[in-house]
């Protein structure tokens, strides 16, 4: 029951949201020690955008139609997927490039995305704490 409840969910969030920040953090700092390395392709995580899918399509918000299965061989429009299912992708970016030797890593975009990747970072551990805070104060009452 207690693993079913909004906050377990929340904390759930935040600790996949602590992983995917760890992994972009070392995809960043590949980025950066490569910066200087001839025909180098910068990589960056994607899983915000798979997970606002999946809660959306959860939410019935993504404007899909019902599809009408007559007989359990026919195979289903949509298949429901728990937030559980969602995993950080790392990609490369084969489509630009910075300089003439082909490398496409732009020093100070991986600043300013590092920059973001703590401040994101610390805003979920923030959240992460406060709920556990909370989960102690309850604790404390009963």
């Amino acid at each position: 029951m207690f693993e079913n409840s909004g906050m377990m969910r929340v904390n759930y969030l935040l600790e996949r949201g602590l992983d995917v920040e760890s992994m972009r953090r070392r995809v960043i700092a590949n980025n950066i020690a490569n910066v200087d390395v001839p025909h180098f392709k910068r990589s960056e995580v994607n899983f915000e955008s798979e997970l606002r899918r999946v809660i959306d399509f959860n939410q019935g918000q993504d404007g899909r139609y019902p599809g009408v299965v007559t007989d359990p061989r026919h195979i289903p429009f949509y298949v429901e997927r728990d937030i559980r299912s969602v995993t950080p992708r790392v990609n490369l970016d084969y489509n630009t490039t910075m300089r003439n030797d082909g490398n496409n890593v732009d020093i100070e975009k991986e600043i300013v995305d590092t920059a973001k990747n703590q401040m994101r970072y610390n805003a979920m551990v923030t959240g992460l704490s406060n709920n556990f805070r909370m989960l102690k104060i309850a604790m404390r009452q009963i």
